[in-house]
């Protein structure tokens, strides 16, 4: 039955859209739908935007004679011999040896002997990988494969072929051709992006650059085409942050508090030390934003050392003045009590009231902490995801401070806001974050950086040693040195039980090891996550008051933990850990008078990791680490499991795209400057397509 006219109408805006299903295509059965969708892929839409992952440069192919070794290379021949040889049990060396007129060159896989099956004598075959010599031949390891046409020779191979990620039933050569179907189907597709900006920018046009990320004519051509796509991906999270800072900040009614009263004034002058001129700056920006009528909506970046507990309470000593109240929510117990252990003693002197709320806060205790924050009659309440309990009442809440808040789920950040009307934010991390992920992560806030610290304080305290399995004597005695002079050490281990899989030492397990064998005659602690709270809580507190000598944790004393009398830390399988964890762990030392040392050992096993071990031991800048850590291990890696990449990023890359994410940033509030709704008709389109792009991870991007 033909359709009818309103039905072609449907079709054509749902082609246009990229919204047809994919069975839509001629070209696409019930089989290879089924395969489409396993890469996910269901729409023409998800088809177009299913990038090839690499490209095979057959315009640039290297003969075999002159190929260097070391260097990555395409080669093309046809294959001459197969073979597949068994030189031990259980090994098997499969190899597909190519001659092109010049030279040879041997493909070979291990333990792959079904590879054999795959070629012909005499056909026609592309090898594109990194060349070796070894026994006296040319050879590439795993090489990627392109068979071409035979009818093909010369110059007419001289083009670039797009690799695209294939699955069982459809092979790379039919996703390429899919592909192409998809783009003959969608014709002009419509660009979203406006033209004053695309030609600002001097970016391609949307369906060209969709054509040429797939099927390019030059390596030029494939580069404009992903800066464009790439581009096209930061705009639609800047957009995204953008508008989310607009309905928190422009669009909502504040609290404009006092930020000049006694209490304040109190507070500065119970400090033992002088502000440095950063701490002083961030002071005065997040009391500006306090005397606002807008909500705060502010990021604190600090390094190790830099004191952003002090700005924080001052902001807390401003609620005071107000006559309101705030409330500091911390990820763990351990941390949470740090900073009523910090803070409490200078809300004291500012004549403050404040209390502890955790999980493990005595019932009694409890029900006279939950009255004072109803009645008022507290001020600051320090605690964990306990202080956004339904039981947890507070009379004017007008200032959340929110510490490591990547530690903590998108409900509970917003759980604790909404248990004021719409308070002041203050977003707080130690974890020192690369400039490009807290633009992406945090658009949405302003930004302070605490980057110096207070002279003899803070890393520049410490001297950190990578120390061979053969120096492990050595560093049991530094331990012993450190105890016997009064001071105290940590042993930190990347698991808290055995694990046979990951084969590195285990928290409970060194600490039975160390207690009996190694330091008999010392005080040995465990500290771990997995313990109950009432366990942490006094495992810590024999740590900080000195009855215990060495203190076998897990990452759990990442954050906060502050035990002046910590000299002392030995890393265990240190190349498990992230650069920057590794920058926080070893802030737990040197936070006295005493100087600290922190000994890695470490048995990396790529050139990254041994880079990554090189660069803790050399350098004690955080945001310097944090780059580094970005540029080794990937965004994906860096934020960890509970935000394991940014949201719509395919193309884009934090980690080489800085000038796009610049100017994705810049045009994003340009656009809402002018048009905050987004409903001028040049900007819908790019609304609509933001929405689109966005609309799976929406709460991920509108989180605080």
């Amino acid at each position: 039955m033909p359709d009818t006219p309103h039905a072609g109408s449907a079709r054509a805006k749902a082609l246009a859209s990229g919204d047809l299903p994919v069975n839509a295509l001629p070209l696409v059965d019930s089989k290879r739908g089924r395969a489409l969708a396993n890469l996910g892929v269901t729409t023409v839409g998800d088809l177009v935007r299913h990038y090839p992952f690499r490209y095979l440069d057959l315009s640039t192919v290297a003969d075999m004679r002159t190929v260097r070794p070391g260097t990555e290379a395409t080669v093309v021949g046809r294959v001459h011999d197969i073979k597949v040889k068994h030189p031990r049990p259980r090994l098997s060396i499969t190899e597909v040896a190519l001659v092109d007129g010049t030279g040879a060159l041997i493909g070979v896989w291990f333990n792959q002997p079904y590879m054999a099956s795959r070629f012909r004598v005499g056909e026609r075959v592309a090898f594109a990988g990194q060349v070796t010599f070894e026994y006296g031949l040319k050879q590439m390891r795993n090489p990627f494969v392109e068979r071409l046409d035979e009818e093909a020779d010369g110059p007419d191979i001289a083009r670039i072929l797009p690799v695209h990620s294939a699955t069982e039933g459809l092979s790379t050569n039919w996703t390429r051709r899919l592909v192409s179907e998809a783009l003959r189907m969608a014709g002009d597709i419509p660009d979203p992006l406006p033209s004053r900006i695309r030609l600002l920018r001097r970016l391609y046009p949307l369906g060209s650059a969709l054509r040429s990320i797939h099927f390019p004519e030059t390596s030029a051509d494939a580069d404009a085409a992903r800066r464009r796509l790439a581009y096209d991906e930061l705009l639609a999270v800047q957009l995204a942050m953008a508008l989310r800072r607009q309905q928190h900040v422009r669009d909502l009614p504040g609290y404009a508090h006092s930020t000049g009263g006694p209490a304040v004034s109190r507070l500065a002058q119970a400090l033992p030390f002088t502000l440095t001129s950063e701490q002083s700056a961030a002071v005065t920006a997040v009391l500006g934003d306090m005397a606002s009528p807008h909500p705060m909506n502010r990021l604190l970046l600090g390094d190790v050392g830099t004191g952003k507990t002090v700005v924080a309470a001052h902001a807390l000593a401003a609620c005071a003045d107000s006559g309101t109240q705030a409330a500091m929510m911390a990820p763990t117990e351990v941390l949470a009590t740090q900073y009523a252990r910090a803070v409490g003693p200078l809300l004291d002197a500012a004549g403050v009231s404040w209390a502890l709320l955790t999980g493990s806060t005595a019932p009694a205790q409890r029900r006279t902490v939950l009255g004072g924050l109803a009645d008022g009659s507290i001020t600051v309440a320090f605690g964990t995801h306990a202080l956004i309990q339904p039981n947890v009442v507070y009379k004017h809440l007008t200032l959340a401070v929110v510490d490591e808040q990547h530690r903590f789920g998108v409900q509970q950040r917003l759980a604790l806001r909404s248990k004021g009307g719409s308070p002041d934010l203050l977003v707080m991390t130690a974890t020192p974050i690369p400039r490009s992920l807290a633009l992406t992560l945090y658009g949405d806030l302003d930004t302070t950086y605490l980057r110096s610290r207070p002279k003899g304080r803070g890393v520049d305290h410490i001297v950190t040693r990578l120390v061979p399995m053969s120096g492990r004597a050595d560093a049991y005695q530094a331990v012993r040195d450190a105890v016997a002079a009064g001071q105290q050490a940590y042993v930190v281990c990347a698991l808290v039980d055995e694990s046979d899989a990951l084969q590195a030492k285990a928290a409970t397990t060194e600490a039975r090891r160390l207690q009996r064998q190694v330091f008999p005659d010392l005080r040995v602690g465990l500290l771990t996550g997995q313990m109950p709270a009432a366990a942490k809580a006094e495992a810590m507190e024999r740590f900080r008051a000195g009855d215990t000598d060495v203190l076998v944790a897990t990452t759990v004393i990442e954050v906060g933990v502050d035990v002046p009398r910590a000299t002392v830390m030995i890393v265990e399988d240190a190349d498990r850990f992230g650069l920057s964890q590794l920058h926080q762990l070893r802030g737990r030392v040197g936070r006295g008078d005493e100087p600290g040392l922190v000994m890695l050992f470490a048995d990396p096993k790529t050139d990254d990791g041994r880079a990554r071990m090189d660069a803790i031991a050399s350098t004690n800048d955080g945001f310097e680490l944090a780059e580094l850590d970005l540029r080794l291990r990937g965004e994906g890696e860096v934020l960890g499991d509970r935000q394991s990449g940014v949201p719509g990023l395919r193309l884009a890359s934090l980690v080489n795209d800085m000038d796009l994410l610049e100017m994705a940033r810049e045009d994003a509030h340009a656009i809402l400057e002018s048009d905050p709704a987004l409903t001028d008709p040049r900007h819908v389109p790019l609304r609509e397509d933001t929405e689109k792009r966005l609309g799976a991870v929406w709460e991920w991007v509108s989180s605080g």
